[in-house]
C-alpha cells in the first residue's frame, strides 16, 4: 500500500477543462464527488492505486455513477 498524496491531471466531463488535483494515495481505491476547479460541477472521482503506488484517477459526471 503506498501512503501520501500525489497530484493528478484530470478532465472535467462538464465543461473538457483539464485540471490538476491532489489524489490520496493511502487507500487502494475509492470513490469521492469534487467540485470541478473551473465550471464547480460535481465530478466523481475513482481512484486506483497499482501495484507501483502510482494512482489511476477516473472522472465521470453524477449522471455517469
Amino acid at each position: 500500500m503506498s501512503y501520501g498524496t500525489q497530484a493528478a491531471f484530470v478532465d472535467c466531463p462538464y465543461c473538457g477543462e483539464n485540471f490538476e488535483t491532489t489524489v490520496d494515495c493511502s487507500v487502494d481505491y475509492q470513490q469521492y464527488i469534487e467540485d470541478c476547479q473551473v465550471c464547480c460541477s460535481p465530478i466523481l472521482f475513482t481512484v486506483q492505486v497499482d501495484a507501483e503506488g502510482d494512482a489511476v484517477v477516473r472522472t465521470q459526471s453524477e449522471d455517469e455513477g
